[in-house]
């Protein structure tokens, strides 16, 4: 619900504030008095466009804002709640027009982009207007307007699921008759391949090991030199006579500690640590003889080690791998080998499923338009018949559906659908936006809220939060019966939805719940805007003055009578 607005320099408005409440608000006053810069305003703050002329005279920006309180379940809830704007149950749009022609958004006071500002504004209000043809002939917003709410949601499931198992089929198929496939020759030249890595390539690991083999080989003397110095400075110590080798030495410390270990138990972990250090001691001592003993330095371990190492290089070179990635070469080239002698098999399930994919969706496809087509008629029934009480006599709503089988699949079915409308009795159905006038255009859109309103009241869809609905010029050419007509059938989208419509006709206001009237006045060639709502005697008092042009006895009693039948 639209709580209020404030507008602040926003075209000959110098600052307003305005609240709104829940059900039907009429907004009123003479003409040219600036009854549709609200909606001017509302439409800013939900991602139109802004224009630096909307700046009042003078001023260096112009600022707006809009404060919605959201129910739980509004899908605006959950749009700020991903966007990580939530602010419990309240949302407060708010945008700044700079001289300059910079515009900036806030949402919940975080800046946002106008694409932003524009998702969520689709959720928070809908402006029915002269360009109202543009919106109803947009492909996704038909679809909408005929899915929406509807019966036969798991059918669009399952065309959906369908549409996306026949493209996954598509892309597989294409890329397996992207693959290139090999001839005899090619596969037996791989395969040799093959076997001539599977016979020579070695594990990773053995690769390392053979690489550490070679250095120890071509380091033999020195390498073998290290290990017996390394064992005499631990087990014998340096080659002078009388000298003792580490291991010694140690365990002549803990002897010598022995008197002062009865003296003082302190000294027991320095103990424990040096016979830790003894035992570690001679058992690296025991594990340098094994390795001095099993190593192999002969000139002929060393050419078979090189020799080895040379031909796993001219592999890897071969494969264009590093040494280390062969066995990684053997997968691959074994797997293109597999591939090409399964390719044949493959397209042939791969062809069998994109057949067998898109048989199923083109039976849920034509299952989907038998279901679409029934509540296309109902739909258009409906429509049709609320047109009739908007100056719209013997006009017409039609959807038409029409199944091309023969057409590309989409997730949404093989339907295009196309909106027909005539707006008076003996004139052809004909394209929307080419037969209809802007205020035919509005209250065609009025008709197509109360049908839906309808529909959901007559059926047992879970009732849907619907965005403030704003109405502009829907009463344009009408009068008499029409115009009561129309009042009360915004009166009636007022139960599912806030509504907002300028008007200009005394029925139509007198159906509302609130009614705003919209003031200009001139002061030191300065022109400015009001906005002010109406109790019940300035409302009676405007409402006259909208039937006779000025207020008079009868007028008010005609007011009041207009006032109370529409409550009725």
């Amino acid at each position: 619900m639209l709580q209020n607005i404030s507008i602040r320099d926003f075209a000959i408005v110098p600052q307003e504030e305005l609240e709104f409440v829940h059900g039907f608000t009429a907004i009123t006053g003479e003409t040219g008095a600036g009854k549709s810069l609200i909606v001017d305003a509302l439409g800013l703050l939900s991602g139109n466009r802004a224009d630096t002329d909307l700046i009042r005279q003078g001023a260096d920006k112009a600022q707006l804002s809009a404060e919605f309180e959201l129910p739980q379940g509004h899908p605006a809830v959950e749009w700020l709640r991903v966007a990580e704007m939530d602010d419990g149950t309240s949302c407060l749009l708010r945008r700044v027009i700079s001289r300059s022609g910079r515009s900036r958004a806030w949402i919940n006071g975080t800046p946002v982009t106008l694409n932003q500002l524009q998702d969520l504004g689709a959720l928070l209000i809908e402006i029915h207007g002269q360009n109202e043809h543009i919106r109803l002939n947009q492909t996704p917003e038909r679809y909408r307007l005929l899915d929406t709410e509807s019966e036969y949601q798991d059918l669009l499931k399952q065309v959906s699921g369908d549409y996306r198992k026949w493209s996954s089929a598509c892309s597989e198929l294409e890329r397996l008759r992207q693959t290139a496939v090999l001839d005899p020759a090619e596969i037996e030249l791989l395969s040799h391949q093959l076997e001539e890595l599977e016979s020579n390539a070695l594990p990773a690991d053995e690769i390392r090991e053979l690489e550490n083999e070679h250095r120890r080989l071509t380091r033999g003397s020195e390498f073998m030199t290290a290990l017996e110095s390394a064992d005499q400075e631990l087990a014998e110590g340096p080659s002078e006579a009388g000298t003792e080798g580490i291991v010694d030495q140690i365990n002549r410390v803990i002897t010598t500690l022995k008197p002062a270990l009865e003296a003082d138990d302190r000294i027991e972990e320095s103990v424990r640590m040096l016979k830790e250090a003894a035992i570690n001691c001679d058992e690296a001592r025991q594990n340098l003889q094994r390795i001095a003993s099993k190593v192999d330095l002969s000139p002929q371990r060393l050419q078979m080690v090189e020799g080895q190492l040379s031909q796993l290089h001219d592999l890897a070179r071969k494969h264009r791998v590093e040494l280390e990635e062969l066995p990684n070469a053997i997968d691959a080239l074994a797997e293109r080998i597999e591939n090409s002698r399964s390719l044949e098999s493959r397209l042939e399930e791969c062809t069998l499923a994109e057949s067998e994919t898109l048989k199923s969706y083109h039976l849920s496809a034509k299952k989907l338009h038998k279901a679409r087509a029934k509540r296309a008629n109902e739909l258009g029934e409906t429509i049709t018949s609320a047109m009739q009480g908007l100056a719209m006599e013997g006009g017409c709503f039609k959807i038409n559906v029409e199944h091309q089988a023969e057409s590309a699949p989409s997730d949404r079915g093989s339907d295009k659908l196309s909106l027909l409308v005539s707006g008076t009795a003996g004139v052809p159905a004909g394209p929307l936006s080419k037969v209809a006038s802007g205020g035919e255009l509005s209250r065609i859109s009025l008709a197509i809220k109360v049908a839906r309103h309808t529909s959901r009241r007559d059926s047992d869809t879970e009732n849907k939060i619907m965005p403030v609905q704003v109405f502009d010029e829907v009463d344009a050419g009408v009068g008499g019966d029409a115009a009561n007509a129309v009042g009360q059938l915004l009166r009636t989208v007022a139960d599912a939805a806030q509504t907002l419509c300028v008007t200009h006709l005394a029925q139509v206001a007198a159906c509302a719940h609130q009614q705003v009237k919209i003031t200009k006045s001139s002061k030191n060639d300065a022109v400015t805007v009001n906005a002010t709502p109406l109790a019940t005697v300035a409302r009676e008092e405007e409402i006259a003055r909208m039937l006779s042009g000025k207020v008079s006895d009868n007028s008010l009693a005609h007011a009041r009578e207009l006032i109370e039948n529409s409550a009725a």
